[in-house]
């Protein structure tokens, strides 16, 4: 049905592609594995007309495609649903789904067309939902199923999934994978990018692994491979789980951080924990309990209602991530880097560097020279892949782009670390060395916060492990990094509060 060949895509100072090539048949899910930077957004974007290939060709058929932009590719049949959402949420599911080729009738929007055109696509995915619903009310699993219905609307016979269960429960993952595979079934080619590799086999019928820019495995059956081969095809060497070395973290030692019956204004209710210098708490449950909106709440920017929060043994009122940093030595690396966590617009230079500028500044100026060393030390000692430390934020990879995160509050120097969501959508070998970085920090004397919903990531990484659910605390535990006996007693936990 379509086929990507030799693609070659130069940005400066990295070979993003370097003689690339996919190839989709009618019928089948299709699964695009690499690590980050391996060339696999470059290869999706060159297929959306977002990018033009450097070299190479894009085939429909037998027929050479030339896509000069995203709508080129949508008249050719190739819908895409990026990791990022798309929608507008002010406007309906209607408006969304035919934003790009709205009907009209005596030049006005024909509002009866739409819908019913919108109808039509949330029948195909069995989506029981009010075409005039606002997308702002919707949930994330439901907004990622009106991107395909989105997609759908623009007749697509091939579909590109980018990291599409990235944040939803295994339970919408489900879901959504029933609906990938009746598109499959009705004669879709479905691209599935994803570094979720037990979904990857549960769905996909063949797979293509890129490597720095090139094919290393092509179109072939998924059934003839083990996750274990998988890796090492995509990092060029076998993959050994990472051993972190042993911490200890004296119990009487006293908080660096610490809540008492907190409740806020979001609807948290008598929140008591605490993290302790060296320590890593792991804060766990599914997507929706709170957690990420607790950690805000700490830093001033949702209210804290009653309770108390302690920094180093003193109550403290933080109002905003500003003083946070600046008063109690406290960093957030946010879950969504790319609208919270960077500038993308701004090069790695700046995005590392903003969080100290007073620091850097001399007569209240702060120069390039300045913040290019601080960077150039922190893109070494993090091994952020990039062409120089002033290339944009927004043309990293996912996985450099969360290092570059990171970075800025190291540069700080923190002594009590929120981490959320550290590894969502970064590949298996960087996943690997943020383990590793992490447990060198706690190792440091940092207090860390660890907010996952990637349940091995808390068992290999917390001293302990407090359980959220429904904006509620259900249970510590002291973590033996026994990974059965561990999630077991979680998953326990997660479903007496449920009820």
């Amino acid at each position: 049905m379509l086929t990507a060949e030799g693609l070659v895509k130069t940005f400066p100072g990295v070979r993003a592609l370097d003689g690339a090539t996919l190839r989709l048949t009618a019928g089948s899910v299709h699964a695009l594995l690499g690590e980050n930077g391996a060339g696999k957004s470059t290869l999706i974007k060159i297929l959306t007309g977002v990018y033009q290939p450097d070299g190479g060709q894009v085939l429909l058929g037998d027929t050479e495609l030339r896509l000069a932009g995203p709508l080129d590719a949508q008249r050719a049949g190739i819908g895409v649903v990026h990791q990022e959402r798309n929608l507008i949420p002010q406007f309906s599911i209607a408006e969304n789904i035919v934003l790009h080729h709205l009907p009209r009738r005596f030049g006005l929007v024909d509002r009866a067309r739409m819908r019913a055109e919108a109808r039509r696509c949330l029948d195909l995915l069995d989506l029981d939902l009010d075409p005039d619903t606002p997308v702002s009310g919707l949930s994330v699993a439901q907004a990622e199923l009106v991107e395909i219905a989105k997609a759908l609307s623009i007749d697509s016979k091939v579909l590109l999934l980018d990291e599409p269960t990235a944040s939803l429960t295994g339970d919408e993952a489900d879901r959504l994978y029933a609906i990938v595979r009746k598109l499959r079934d009705s004669g879709h080619a479905v691209v599935l990018v994803s570094h979720k590799l037990e979904e990857v086999f549960a769905v996909a019928d063949t797979v293509t692994v890129l490597r720095d820019g090139r094919t290393v495995a092509e179109a072939e059956p998924l059934a003839d491979y083990t996750q274990d081969r998988i890796v090492d095809l995509m990092v060029g060497r076998a993959y050994a789980s990472v051993r972190l070395p042993e911490r200890q973290v004296d119990p009487e030692t006293p908080a660096a951080l610490r809540l008492r019956e907190v409740s806020t204004a979001r609807g948290h209710r008598d929140i008591s924990l605490s993290v302790r210098p060296g320590e890593i708490l792991g804060l766990y449950g599914l997507v929706g309990a709170g957690r990420s909106e607790l950690a805000k709440a700490l830093l001033g920017l949702d209210r804290i209602t009653s309770g108390t929060v302690e920094v180093q043994g003193r109550p403290v009122r933080i109002r905003d991530v500003g003083e946070a940093l600046r008063r109690y030595r406290i960093g957030y690396v946010t879950e969504n880097r790319k609208e919270e966590g960077l500038f993308l617009d701004q090069p790695i230079t700046r995005n590392i560097g903003v969080t100290i500028w007073r620091g850097l500044a001399r007569a209240g100026l702060v120069t390039d020279r300045a913040e290019r060393r601080l960077s150039e030390e922190y893109a070494d000692r993090l091994g952020i892949r990039a062409s120089s430390v002033r290339q944009l934020a927004g043309q990293l990879s996912g996985g450099n782009q969360q290092k570059v995160s990171l970075a800025k509050w190291l540069a700080a120097r923190c002594e009590i670390l929120i981490v959320d969501e550290p590894t969502v959508g970064i590949d298996v070998r960087t996943k690997a060395a943020f383990h590793e970085l992490i447990a060198e920090l706690a190792g440091s004397g940092l207090g860390l916060l660890l907010i996952s919903s990637d349940l091995p990531e808390i068992v290999t990484l917390a001293d302990r492990i407090t359980v959220m659910s429904d904006f509620s605390l259900r249970g510590d535990l002291v973590n033996d990094h026994d990974y059965a006996r561990m999630s077991q007693a979680i998953i326990r936990l997660i479903h007496a509060g449920s009820g």
